[in-house]
C-alpha cells in the first residue's frame, strides 16, 4: 500500500550532441540508464524527451521543452531524469527557470552525474542552493527598481498602478474625481451614521453605486477606501514590498515612506474619528479570537486500529475517535525523545552502514569497469574478423560463425553496462543523501531541547513516516534510512527503519 503511494511518474530527457553521437555517447545508453535508475527508486517512466543534436545554449520554445513543462505543469509527470545538469541547460539563468518551475510545482529533479536527486534530502540542499541563486539574481533587480522608487516617490512622481478610488492623475499629480470623490465622502458619512462596513458596503450597492470595475462594494473594498489616508489630503507612497507574485504585501519600515499633500476628499477630523472606531473594532475581535494549539505530532500518529488521532481542546493526549485510545502528549514526545538518541548517539551502526554502501559501491564500479574492457576486447575482435572477411582470407560461413556470438555479445554488453550505471546512480545517490544525514542527525539529540517549536516540527516532518500507538508500545516509523545496505538497489529503496518504545498506558 505504501509503495503504490510513493509511486512517481517521471520523464526522461535526452539530450546528445552531434559530437557526443559520433563519440559513441549514443541517446540509447544514455536513456537506457536513466531507465535502470528509475527501475531501481521504483517509478514509472511516462515519457522520453528527445532533443538529440539540439544545442544547449537556449531550450526555452523548442517543442518537446514546451511539452515536458506542460506534463509538469498537468502533473502528468512528478519528476525528470538526466544524464547531467549540461544535458538539461547550459545557460545558468534557463537552469534556474527550470528549478523555479520544477518547485512550483511540486516536482523533482535527477541528475545522474552530479548524484542529484531531489527527492533525497542532499538533493534538496542542492534545490535551495539554486533557489537561493535565483534569489540573489532577483534581489539584486530589485533593488535597483527599489532605488529608482523611492527617488519617484521623494518627487510625489506616479509609481504605477492606479489611482485611488475618488481621485484621477492628472500632470503627475491625485486630484478628486468629480464622480467619484462624492461616493467616497458619502462613505465616511453612513459609516459614522452606521458604524458597521458591511451596513455601509449594502446601503451602496442598494443605491445604485459600483467601484470603478463596475462591481458591487464589499465590506473589504469599503474598509480598505475607509483606511486610505488619501481621503484626508495625505497621500502615502514607498511603504509595501510585495512577498511575491500572488503572495499580498508587507509593510515597509515608516521610516521609508513618503508623504504628499493632495486636495482632500474629507475633513481629518472625520476621517479620524472613522479610523479610531475601525481600530477599536480590530482590537477587540483579535482578543476574542485564539489561536489553535498546533502539536508536535499531528498528523503522523496513528492508532492501531488505522485511524489518525489528535489532541482534542478538552484534554492533553492524542485521541483516536474510533477505539478511544490515547496516549498523553509528553509521554509520546518522551519516548520518541530516548528513541532519538538510542538511535542517533549509536556511531557503530552509523558506520557500518555507511562501510557497506561504500563497498557495495565499489563493488558495482569495478564490474563496469571490467564488462567496458570487455566491449572494447570485443569491439576489437569482431573488427578484426570484418577485416579478414573484407580481404577474403575467409568466406561466408567462416564469417559468420565467428561473427554473430561476437555481435550478440556485443549487444548484451550494451544492454547490461547502462543497467549497471543505473544501479550505480541509484547507490551514490542513496550514500550521499544517507551520509547527509547522519552526519546533521548525530546532533539533532544534543540540541533538542534548544530547538523552537517550529524547529522540531520540521525535523519530525523530516524524518518520521509514521507513529503508531499500540497498548503500552510506540513504534515510530522513520522514512528515510536503511537498517542495512543490500546489494539489490530494489531492496535499498523499499527498506526502512522503525524505532519501538514502550510507555505505561493509564489504568
Amino acid at each position: 500500500m505504501q509503495d503504490a503511494k510513493r509511486a512517481k511518474s517521471v520523464g526522461i530527457w535526452i539530450r546528445v550532441s552531434t559530437l557526443d553521437q559520433a563519440q559513441g555517447d549514443s541517446p540509447e545508453h544514455h536513456e537506457r540508464r536513466a531507465q535502470m535508475y528509475a527501475e531501481a527508486k521504483g517509478w514509472t517512466v511516462r515519457e522520453v524527451y528527445h532533443l538529440e543534436a539540439v544545442s544547449g545554449k537556449s531550450l526555452m520554445g523548442h517543442p518537446e521543452t514546451e511539452r515536458m513543462l506542460s506534463d509538469i505543469a498537468k502533473g502528468h509527470i512528478t519528476g525528470l531524469i538526466f544524464s547531467k545538469l549540461a544535458r538539461l541547460a547550459r545557460n545558468t539563468r534557463e537552469l534556474l527557470d527550470f528549478a523555479d518551475m520544477f518547485r512550483e510545482h511540486d516536482a523533482d529533479l535527477v541528475s545522474l552525474q552530479e548524484s542529484i536527486d531531489t527527492t533525497t534530502p542532499a538533493g534538496r540542499l542542492f534545490y535551495t542552493m539554486i533557489a537561493a541563486m535565483a534569489q540573489w539574481e532577483r534581489e539584486e533587480i530589485a533593488d535597483r527598481v527599489a532605488a529608482s522608487v523611492k527617488v519617484r516617490a521623494e518627487m510625489g512622481k506616479p509609481l504605477g498602478g492606479a489611482a485611488p478610488y475618488g481621485y484621477r492623475w492628472e500632470d503627475d499629480g491625485l486630484v478628486p474625481d468629480p464622480e467619484e470623490a462624492p461616493i467616497r465622502r458619502r462613505m465616511y458619512e453612513l459609516f459614522l451614521e452606521m458604524q458597521r462596513v458591511k451596513a455601509v458596503a449594502r446601503t451602496l450597492n442598494e443605491a445604485g453605486h459600483r467601484t470603478r470595475q463596475g462591481a458591487k462594494f464589499s465590506d473589504t473594498s469599503v474598509r480598505r477606501l475607509l483606511t486610505d489616508p488619501t481621503a484626508k489630503g495625505w497621500r502615502r507612497t514607498n511603504y509595501t514590498k510585495s512577498r511575491g507574485t500572488g503572495l499580498g504585501w508587507d509593510a515597509k519600515p515608516e521610516g521609508e515612506w513618503s508623504w504628499h499633500r493632495i486636495e482632500p476628499i474629507v475633513p481629518e477630523d472625520t476621517w479620524e474619528q472613522t479610523n479610531a472606531i475601525l481600530e477599536e473594532r480590530r482590537r477587540h475581535y483579535s482578543k476574542r479570537r485564539g489561536r489553535r494549539p498546533v502539536h508536535l505530532f499531528a498528523g503522523v500518529t496513528v492508532c492501531h486500529c488505522g485511524t489518525k488521532m489528535y489532541v482534542p481542546s478538552n484534554t492533553p493526549k492524542y485521541v483516536c475517535r474510533s477505539c478511544r485510545n490515547k496516549i498523553p502528549i509528553e509521554d509520546l514526545e518522551g519516548v520518541f525523545e530516548e528513541q532519538l538518541k538510542a538511535f542517533f548517539l549509536s556511531p557503530e551502526q552509523s558506520l557500518h552502514y555507511l562501510e557497506q554502501a561504500d563497498d557495495t559501491i565499489h563493488e558495482r564500479e569495478s564490474l563496469r569497469t571490467t564488462l567496458e574492457q570487455e566491449r572494447q576486447a570485443v569491439e576489437r575482435e569482431r573488427e578484426k574478423i570484418y577485416r579478414a572477411y573484407i580481404d577474403d582470407k575467409l568466406d561466408v560461413d567462416a564469417f559468420g560463425e565467428r561473427y554473430k556470438p561476437l555481435d550478440e555479445r556485443l549487444r548484451q554488453l550494451d544492454e547490461e553496462i547502462p543497467r549497471i550505471q543505473g544501479e550505480i546512480d541509484f547507490l551514490k545517490i542513496q550514500y550521499l543523501s544517507a551520509d547527509d544525514i547522519l552526519s546533521e542527525a548525530q546532533s539533532v539529540y544534543g540540541r533538542w531541547q534548544h530547538l523552537s517549536f517550529e524547529e522540531r516540527c520540521q525535523i519530525v516532518e523530516h524524518l518520521v513516516q509514521e507513529i503508531t500507538i499500540h497498548d503500552g508500545e510506540v513504534v515510530i516509523e522513520l522514512a528515510y534510512l536503511p537498517a542495512t545496505v543490500s546489494p539489490s538497489p530494489e531492496t535499498l529503496a523499499k527498506s526502512q527503519h522503525n524505532l519501538k518504545g514502550s510507555w505505561q498506558p493509564p489504568a
